[in-house]
């Protein structure tokens, strides 16, 4: 099983720091929140890009890809009713396929639940019709560039539209593009109620990527979750893709919150192996 961190939990530290820290605990690969490295892409020279990628290189980690696509951004949003902001979010998305590319990364998770809200009266229909055609007009330079945007179920405390794993699915088959997936989120798993295994085997042939967290917004094995079922669950798909830890809550610290999380997800899988 491959582990990556979201790495905005070390965001002021140096990048050269981020990734000698991940790496020193042992991770094999890190996910950028872009606007810490800039606050739109074009920011990013190639001579940017290359450097950001040969560092996490020569400290042995891979850039799996960007997360958190649209945060601190303005004048973007895939449902508003203003065309200028679906077109704007669709060209930013566009211009992160470069980054991610660029960088070495392969994934995209759409998460950002400001920028895809529904405003009072607009139907969940109109917003999957405007949402499609923001996530087509992505398709031919994902499918160029190789990267696969993943759609990310969200609690509905943080957004009230695409807010489970059914819900996203059906959009993502709606668009029938070979570049679009699923995304799975514990912490958003786990405000669906019902079983985390069940929703993992249903959804594997879509899954392209996975967060790990807990509904405290810490690490996995900072909470009450317990990850034996939902790391076997993923074995038993054979799940390929990274597993990819990501918290909203830095308060017991970056260096701590990335040792604790890998080190019981390490012990899990050699409790579910004996």
């Amino acid at each position: 099983m491959k582990f990556a961190i979201c790495q905005e939990l070390f965001e002021n530290w140096t990048w050269d720091d981020q990734c000698r820290a991940i790496r020193d605990i042992g991770y094999t690969g890190i996910e950028v929140a872009p606007f810490t490295l800039a606050a739109h892409p074009r920011e990013l020279s190639q001579t940017d890009r290359q450097r950001l990628r040969t560092t996490a290189e020569a400290h042995g980690l891979q850039i799996v890809g960007l997360h958190w696509l649209l945060a601190k951004t303005t004048g973007m949003h895939i449902t508003a009713d203003d065309p200028a902001m679906r077109r704007a979010a669709a060209e930013h998305l566009v211009a992160l396929t470069d980054l991610c590319a660029d960088l070495g990364g392969s994934i995209l998770v759409f998460g950002s639940p400001g920028q895809r809200s529904l405003r009072d009266g607009l139907t969940p229909a109109e917003g999957l019709d405007r949402a499609e055609k923001v996530f087509r007009a992505c398709g031919p330079r994902l499918a160029e560039r190789g990267v696969t945007l993943c759609l990310e179920p969200l609690t509905k405390k943080e957004t009230n539209f695409l807010n489970s794993c059914r819900e996203t699915a059906e959009l993502i088959r709606r668009i029938g593009h070979p570049s679009m997936a699923l995304h799975q989120d514990v912490k958003a798993m786990l405000g669906e109620g019902g079983s985390l295994p069940a929703l993992i085997h249903e959804y594997a042939p879509l899954t392209k990527h996975f967060h790990v967290n807990d509904s405290n917004l810490l690490g996995p094995g900072m909470g009450e979750t317990d990850y034996r079922p939902i790391l076997r669950a993923l074995q038993e798909t054979k799940y390929a893709g990274w597993v990819s830890v990501e918290v909203f809550d830095y308060s017991p610290g970056a260096e701590r919150i990335a040792r604790e999380s890998l080190t019981y997800m390490r012990r899990v899988l050699d409790e579910i192996a004996r």
